[in-house]
């Protein structure tokens, strides 16, 4: 997995292939399409099929009916803003990698009873930021996160420097120009 996973809004399937060839062409090959848009499971299916070297994953999952959908077109792995049993259960018995959204002590022991060291700590910004992920990681050491909202160029390597960030999630590499800001993130991951 890449160290930056970008949260991708797509809205008109149009934009599927410039969006991701844009991410591709910056130094990214990983993208989470979310799944909360009326295009998102064709965006999900047409980007496994034009990059097949892309790990492709859904986000914004918040039931098994949406997570079977997205693993149906292609999704490589799934993300949810929540921790849902349901999900996980899907995802480990299709071996697919899920992310569930974890902020408290109780929802991280759930994920672990559940099998799952990586949790997306959503949002990141409201949540206490790394501050909080660096409490959390006392009493779960076996933990990973993958910080989301609230990370963007100005605090990125400072969260990367952190030994229990397994990625950073977000939207920030979507706004203007892709590429561009794709490769000032490859930078910092250089760093």
């Amino acid at each position: 997995m890449d160290k930056v996973i970008p949260v991708v809004v797509i809205k008109d399937l149009k934009d599927t292939e410039p969006m991701l060839k844009g991410l591709i062409d910056g130094g990214i090959n990983c993208a989470e399409i979310t799944f909360r848009t009326a295009c998102a499971e064709d965006a999900i299916r047409l980007a496994v099929e034009k990059f097949p070297e892309m790990n492709v994953g859904a986000g914004t999952v918040i039931n098994r009916e949406q997570a079977e959908r997205a693993v149906k077109v292609g999704a490589k792995f799934i993300v949810s803003p929540g921790l849902s049993e349901e999900v996980a259960l899907f995802c480990k018995e299709k071996g697919v990698p899920y992310f569930p959204g974890c902020v408290t002590p109780t929802e991280i022991m759930k994920a672990i009873s559940l099998g799952i060291t990586i949790v997306k700590f959503f949002p990141a910004n409201v949540y206490g930021g790394l501050k909080a992920l660096k409490a959390l990681s006392g009493p779960f050491p076996q933990i990973k996160f993958i910080p989301t909202g609230g990370v963007d160029l100005t605090n990125l390597k400072e969260f990367l420097e952190f030994d229990k960030i397994y990625a950073v999630g977000g939207s920030f590499m979507m706004k203007g120009d892709i590429v561009a800001n794709c490769k000032a993130i490859a930078e910092i991951v250089r760093e």
